[in-house]
């Protein structure tokens, strides 16, 4: 809009008519996909007013969007396949998708064969709100309990630091004083800038907690599988976190065991 000197809705009508061409919605408006693909992924994202779902299924290799429908239940895929035809989809090799039974489901019963794998994203995202949320929530209950205040108050907003990297944290304290938000008076708004300490923080945390530790250890060892190019290796090392977890005696950290016993089966060869 800014360069063409075009009405903001202007633009969108134009781009919304391009998109209609250019893409397969809910079946209508057929695009003929040229290409084989060996490597899918499929996600849903939520439509604008956050109470309806979408989906999306993409060629991983190339990037070109191949489908788009309402609604995230299997007749998506079944209208996906059914769209490119069995033929087509003898050339798939993988679905790279999260941890949505319906996905998963409906391609193994239309596609026996074809193997779905989870993807790391959703497997970090599992693990960030479900294992180490869950545990911090827990161990600062115990602190309230026994009465140990200061360390409670170091848990408090705790999160982001939790499941950041390293690398993202000491970033943060190098900028360090960085205005992020400019004051105003109109509103009296205060001025932002960037806060020092993540790293301290972190480490701190890490000496108080054990459990809080080897969550940590977990963690860097699940990233360091998902970037190996061997299976038979990711395999090994799947089981082992596996084996961490159980030693744990936490139910959270159980809980993602389960999850990577279905991750094996699935994603993984199956004489792990």
């Amino acid at each position: 809009s800014e360069l063409t000197g075009l009405g903001k809705n202007t633009v969108k009508e134009i781009d919304l008519e391009r998109l209609r061409e250019k893409y397969t919605v809910d079946g209508k408006a057929l695009m003929k996909i040229e290409h084989y693909a060996r490597c899918l992924g499929i996600d849903e994202f939520k439509l604008h007013d956050g109470h309806k779902y979408a989906t999306v299924i993409i060629d991983l290799e190339r990037g070109h969007i191949l489908w788009l429908a309402h609604g995230k239940k299997k007749q998506v895929v079944y209208d996906f396949i059914e769209h490119v035809g069995k033929e087509w989809m003898d050339h798939v090799e993988a679905v790279a998708c999260d941890m949505n039974s319906d996905y998963q489901d409906a391609f193994e019963e239309a596609c026996p064969g074809l193997q779905c794998v989870f993807d790391f994203f959703h497997i970090r995202k599992n693990f960030n709100d479900k294992v180490i949320g869950e545990i911090r929530k827990d161990v600062q209950r115990r602190l309230i309990t026994e009465g140990n205040l200061e360390a409670t108050a170091s848990l408090k907003r705790s999160k982001y630091i939790l499941t950041s990297k390293r690398e993202t944290l000491e970033k943060k304290d190098a900028q360090a004083g960085k205005v992020l938000q400019r004051g105003g008076g109109l509103f009296n708004t205060p001025e932002v800038v960037q806060k020092s300490g993540h790293v301290e923080r972190y480490e701190k945390i890490m000496r108080e907690n054990r459990l809080l530790f080897t969550c940590e250890l977990i963690q860097e060892k699940l990233t360091g599988a998902y970037n190996l190019a061997d299976e038979m290796q990711m395999a090994r090392e799947i089981a082992e976190i596996m084996d961490m977890c159980q030693e744990t005696g936490n139910r959270h950290l159980y809980g993602l065991a389960d999850c990577l016993t279905v991750i094996s089966r699935v994603s993984l060869p199956c004489d792990i």
